[in-house]
């Protein structure tokens, strides 16, 4: 039942001496039975929106390690290929699309945005009917700003350059474009909920580099207007928000005014620090690097978060995604060492 999810039971404010655990990108290159499947496939995109592919890819992870929590095999770009701005898949370069210099000419059609996230929706089905019922399900959209840098240069990776310019020559109409993106955001994580989820994240990537003002006006605002819209809608939603490498004043704020139950803080958010100032529940972040690294130095980091999370309702989870070369007997090592008897 609901009531043994013990990833739920954080989002509520629960501590546990024993933190549950899942990693971003738990689903990836780094495991066999994922490349298996990717060129049974074909591509990534087809994975990502065909039901079946979708839900097995995130079973993955959960049959081999037994995480506390699935989190659904989909991308944040699904977002503005739902708007009508189509997004391509270039094997070894990644995701883009043509840049956009306003905020007209998005599919604002609702009915259009259920049909074209309907595979997604049937995934998460799918896959709650596949995990036990200790095994949260998570599902989770990119944040209006995170997506704003992809729309803006046509591609991630510029520094937040065109996003950052457009907001500050023409403040309404970059305003216009994270309003357009938060509608749809909101709708698909309601939607998400409605389908299944037990709960959602939100990926804000590019959150960091933000210099303070800009930082309330695009990343904090627009969440916070998905967070009342989503809890509207769903007044018990579970919701966890990631601003990625934010500075410390920045996840203060984010998490006093956003409305999120927890915060995922990346690799260099001293984590206690987290627990001391955050009134939320934590979660997070051990670095990819270490994990991959693996041996004493990944015990240390496993250790140094446990204990500087201690008393805390914390979730045991990465500062960022898990890496295609990390090896499996480090995931394994990690968890053994998260979950042993203390």
């Amino acid at each position: 039942m609901k009531s043994d999810r013990k990833v739920l039971g954080v989002l509520e404010g629960k501590s546990s001496p024993v933190p549950p655990i899942w990693l971003m990108r738990q689903a990836g290159r780094y495991l066999p039975e994922y490349r298996a499947l990717r060129a049974e496939a074909g591509s990534f995109w087809k994975m990502a929106l065909t039901p079946r592919y979708a839900a097995e890819v995130t079973l993955q992870p959960i049959r081999r390690f037994g995480f506390d929590a699935a989190i659904l095999f989909s991308d944040i770009l699904t977002v503005p290929e739902a708007l009508g701005r189509k997004v391509t898949f270039t094997e070894g370069e990644g995701p883009s699309l043509e840049p956009v210099t306003s905020a007209r000419g998005f599919d604002e059609d609702r009915d259009h945005w259920a049909a074209y996230f309907a595979p997604v929706y049937e995934a998460l089905q799918r896959t709650r009917e596949g995990l036990g019922d200790e095994t949260t399900l998570l599902g989770f959209s990119g944040a209006p700003w995170t997506l704003a840098t992809y729309l803006a240069a046509g591609a991630g990776g510029d520094e937040q350059r065109a996003a950052k310019l457009w907001a500050y020559r023409d403040p309404k109409g970059f305003g216009y474009l994270l309003d357009i993106l938060g509608e749809c955001v909101a709708f698909h994580l309601i939607r998400q909920l409605e389908a299944g989820a037990d709960a959602v994240q939100i990926f804000d990537s590019w959150a960091g580099g933000v210099p303070d003002a800009l930082f309330a006006k695009v990343v904090i605002a627009p969440t916070k207007k998905i967070v009342a819209k989503v809890r509207k809608a769903r007044p018990d939603a579970k919701i966890i928000g990631f601003p990625r490498a934010a500075t410390l004043e920045g996840y203060k704020a984010y998490a006093r005014k956003t409305g999120v139950d927890a915060i995922s803080l990346d690799t260099a958010a001293p984590m206690g620090w987290a627990s001391r100032h955050l009134k939320t529940a934590i979660q997070g972040n051990l670095d990819p690097i270490a994990l991959i690294a693996g041996g004493p130095a990944l015990d240390k980091a496993v250790d140094d978060i446990l204990a500087a999370t201690a008393g805390k309702a914390h979730i045991f989870n990465l500062g960022h995604g898990i890496l295609p070369d990390t090896p499996i007997a480090h995931v394994e090592q990690l968890i053994a060492r998260v979950r042993a008897d203390r």
